[in-house]
């Protein structure tokens, strides 16, 4: 299957989904897909589409970067092969 093939390659590559920073220090990876919204207030609030929400360490700038940088690794892989 096309998908497993690129999640994989992503996930071996390093750049598992989005890797993101809890206020407590501690890193944990984000599946961008799942993201609603986020906004700062003046901490880094991601809302889900579930409703769990994630308070984190990065900035909004900075979430978008990773996961533009997320989304145009996969359509890069995509349309090469």
């Amino acid at each position: 299957c096309k998908f497993v093939e690129i999640y994989l390659l992503c996930f071996w590559s390093k750049n598992i989904i989005i890797r993101l920073t809890k206020l407590n220090k501690m890193s944990f990876v984000l599946n961008s897909d799942l993201i609603e919204c986020f906004e700062s207030t003046p901490d880094t609030v991601i809302t889900l589409t579930n409703g769990k929400k994630y308070v984190v360490c990065e900035s909004v700038d900075e979430i978008v970067e990773k996961v533009t940088k997320f989304k145009a690794g996969i359509l890069k892989y995509a349309n090469n092969n």
